[in-house]
């Protein structure tokens, strides 16, 4: 497995989920589609205004990072030299300089002294010329989704225009029903950002616009996907696909079931966009012994069944978001990096 995709997925895996501001909205009966019982919360004031600003730090150099180097006045022009695993560079007659984490300034002078031994009051120059230790991930309904290097500031809207800009379909011309930016998402170090996707895009609201950073994740999912999501104390938690009708039933069932340790009173529905979900807790115990009517679920619901009471249900339900994320995240990371290999999560919400 290649060692960015590897330091990505540990990313992914140890990361938690940072807090934000709620508020309180209107509700609707998981039982009743059309009834109102759900609880709404969305994150307020959630985007740090030091987001939408460039890095202030310069870049840095690192393995597979390629520069030009010239040693200036002795006629041979610049010269290549690749920063290698090791983090070191190999130019003229030294054996080795460790440039890891230095900015092209600092490696200037590093190859000055350096080369001192050698030469009288050297002058060097050192030019980027490809950045490979700084990327950020940008995939799904895209028209060139991939992973692109990071070699200067680069904003959500600039990534996806890097990537080609969201694919359209090849009749229509449109990029609504292939694009679903309600649950699009950028994590950061294993967090979710609250970027909302629906407004920045739609909308041009650019106060969603925020700067990534190395190894950002920007992940726009297919609208023509209806899977449901089946997260936590289940054998198997996946992705369900949506087919006439499906239940709180049966999507746990296609998970496998619940596992001897799950808390099956407090069993988490949650509907609507990553940035402004719904929620609802559903006493699945009470649905399986006939007291109480199943429950329909609809196309993207996140499933969440916990081991545990989980207390205080909001923090619960943002650290459900995560998990969700972060799941995607794993598995649209390997299939980019071209393993088969799917990735199941069921972590601790409780207190």
């Amino acid at each position: 497995m290649p060692t960015l995709l590897k330091y990505f997925l540990m990313a992914v895996a140890l990361s938690a989920f940072g807090c934000a501001n709620v508020r309180h909205g209107p509700t609707f009966d998981p039982h009743n589609p059309k009834g109102q019982t759900f609880e709404e919360f969305s994150a307020t004031n959630a985007i740090n205004p030091s987001w939408l600003k460039p890095s202030a730090s310069e870049f840095r150099l690192g393995p597979g990072d390629k520069v030009d180097v010239e040693l200036l006045g002795n006629g041979e022009g610049p010269q290549p030299a690749l920063v290698g695993p090791d983090g070191k560079i190999y130019f003229n007659l030294i054996p080795g300089l460790k440039v890891w984490g230095l900015t092209l300034a600092q490696t200037r002078d590093a190859l000055q002294a350096q080369l001192s031994h050698f030469y009288k009051s050297p002058r060097v120059s050192v030019t980027l010329r490809e950045v490979r230790s700084a990327r950020v991930w940008v995939l799904g309904r895209l028209n060139t989704p991939g992973i692109y290097p990071l070699e200067t500031p680069m904003t959500v809207v600039d990534a996806i225009a890097r990537a080609g800009g969201l694919y359209t379909a090849q009749f229509t011309g449109t990029t609504e029903e292939l694009a679903d930016l309600r649950h699009s998402f950028l994590l950061r170090h294993g967090k979710f950002m609250p970027v909302n996707f629906s407004r920045l895009i739609h909308d041009g609201d650019l106060s969603q616009n925020v700067y990534l950073e190395p190894d950002d994740f920007v992940y726009l999912p297919s609208a023509l996907a209806t899977e449901v999501y089946v997260l936590g104390a289940v054998t198997g938690p996946r992705a369900v696909s949506f087919k006439d009708q499906v239940t709180l039933s049966s999507a746990i069932a296609n998970a496998r079931g619940t596992t001897p340790n799950a808390w099956l009173s407090e069993v988490v529905v949650i509907r609507g966009s990553l940035t402004d979900p719904h929620y609802a807790v559903i006493n699945f115990l009470d649905i399986l012994k006939g007291r109480a009517p199943e429950v329909r679920l609809q196309p993207r619901d996140i499933v969440y069944v916990p081991d545990q009471p989980l207390g205080m249900f909001q923090s619960a339900v943002k650290s459900i978001v995560d998990t969700f994320v972060r799941t995607v995240a794993a598995n649209e990371g390997l299939r980019a990096g071209g393993s088969t290999t799917k990735v199941g999560v069921g972590v601790n919400v409780g207190p």
